[in-house]
């Protein structure tokens, strides 16, 4: 979102500090899992928000692709990353679990200071995905593993989920194919 409304470059960030709840600190931030700025792997990566926040502003999105590691391992992730500071916030924490907030701040080298806070995310419960984002988002994930045909099933089957058996959601789910892609 700040990528897209300010028009930021990487090689213009100076840092980056970004406040969060206590629990997001311990468990993505640094606190007790330890640095998370020493990013090698997917394991690393997916647990580590600043990798998840250098590739977002570098890629504009976090994807499947942003976690394989030959994209995790390049220089420009790296080098952002490192420049990412997270601190919890006793403020912020007092509203979790109800709320998952955060505040960003980025600096960068001309001395401007860029700056937002959330108080939650697109796709949880306070602010859920539309019914067509939902399903272009599992489209996009799911296509390099399932059919087309096996795809619709399981859109037609969750679009229907009230009306339908749960055997009916497995039965899609686990039925198996042959994927050429």
């Amino acid at each position: 979102e700040m990528r897209a409304a300010h028009s930021i470059y990487p090689e213009e960030i100076e840092s980056i500090t970004i406040d969060i709840f206590d629990v997001a600190y311990h468990i993505i931030g640094g606190g007790e899992e330890g640095d998370k700025r020493q990013v090698h792997s997917k394991e690393e990566a997916d647990h580590s928000l600043p990798y998840m926040v250098a590739v977002a502003l570098l890629d504009g999105e976090v994807s499947p692709a942003q976690y394989l590691p030959e994209r995790i391992l390049q220089e420009d992730v790296q080098s952002l990353l490192r420049r990412v500071n997270i601190r919890p916030d006793e403020t912020l924490s007092k509203r979790f679990p109800t709320a998952m907030p955060c505040r960003i701040q980025i600096v960068l080298k001309d001395g401007r200071v860029l700056s937002n806070e959330k108080q939650d995310y697109e796709g949880f419960y306070t602010r859920p995905l539309s019914w067509e984002k939902a399903v272009a988002k599992f489209e996009r994930l799911a296509t390099p593993h399932a059919p087309i045909e096996q795809r619709a099933a399981i859109i037609e089957t969750v679009a229907h989920l009230e009306t339908k058996e749960i055997a009916q959601l497995t039965e899609v789910l686990c039925t198996p194919f042959v994927y050429n892609a």
